[in-house]
């Protein structure tokens, strides 16, 4: 159930103006907030980044308990507290046989290249950019017909693999691949062994998305690109069955449900 809210919060003291918040208040959302600047904001005891212009995001895993503490503390030391809740959801099981050995368990003379690439992009979503570039509209990051949604769990061969964390959108191999949203390239790798041509981008306050298994990495290392901007193409590279681009967002190490961050902002 999508659930779009806009939350004053519960007052331990009077606020005349409580942090507003904007996004599915469920599994794999990802909240946009804005309180006053120079607020404390934080979440079941995290620490969140907030803009000059108080600006703050948080998000939530796949698999997320019921319930989150935000907390915000105003510059003249007033504290809101409110107790979120969460919508659970229901996730599709995928299954898909008859694939090469290879593609579901890889040989063990790669592992220590996989572990050095995974090491690569996990210190890449570590990253707290003081940019509040995820702010705005976004958009689809490629035409092309849904195949794969977030959440699903997959079955390859019979084995039980980690859930899907992306959006699948499938194309022909070079169909252009835009940003959805301004950020800045802090990944672009040609081949990865899992994931081939991969573009990361870092959208500001550890908001990060990834582009996987393209044909081309246009982007380039280090580059600030507009949303709509091209940074790539679909391609079938990487343990990829078919040609397709796979759109993930990471706040921080929490796995985002890119759909949501496409659906409408509610009106306040």
């Amino acid at each position: 159930m999508k659930l779009f809210v806009f939350l004053a919060l519960m007052l331990i003291a009077p606020i005349a103006n409580a942090p507003e918040l904007q996004g599915q208040m469920t599994q794999g959302g990802l909240i946009r907030g804005r309180t006053e600047p120079q607020a404390l904001v934080m979440l079941d005891g995290r620490n969140l980044r907030v803009s000059p212009s108080g600006d703050f995001i948080f998000g939530f895993n796949r698999d997320a308990p019921p319930q989150a503490t935000l907390t915000v503390r105003l510059p003249d030391g007033t504290v809101a507290e409110k107790t979120l809740d969460l919508a659970p959801r229901e996730y599709a099981i995928q299954r898909i046989d008859g694939l090469p050995s290879k593609m579901v368990t890889p040989p063990p003379d790669v592992m220590a290249r996989i572990r050095a690439e995974n090491a690569q992009i996990a210190a890449v979503r570590e990253r707290d950019l003081d940019a509040a570039l995820f702010l705005g509209d976004w958009i689809r990051p490629a035409d092309g017909p849904v195949t794969g949604v977030y959440g699903s769990q997959r079955i390859l061969n019979g084995e039980a693999r980690q859930p899907h964390y992306g959006i699948d959108y499938a194309g022909p191999v070079g169909t252009p691949v835009v940003a959805p949203a301004p950020g800045v390239v802090v990944l672009a790798e040609a081949d990865l062994y899992y994931t081939g041509g991969t573009l990361i981008l870092d959208h500001g306050h550890g908001l990060t998305s990834a582009f996987l298994h393209m044909s081309k990495v246009e982007a380039k290392l280090g580059e600030t690109v507009a949303r709509g901007q091209r940074i790539g193409a679909i391609g079938a590279t990487g343990r990829a069955t078919g040609p397709h681009l796979d759109w993930r967002i990471n706040w921080f190490d929490r796995r985002i449900d890119p759909a949501l961050l496409l659906a409408p902002a509610p009106v306040n």
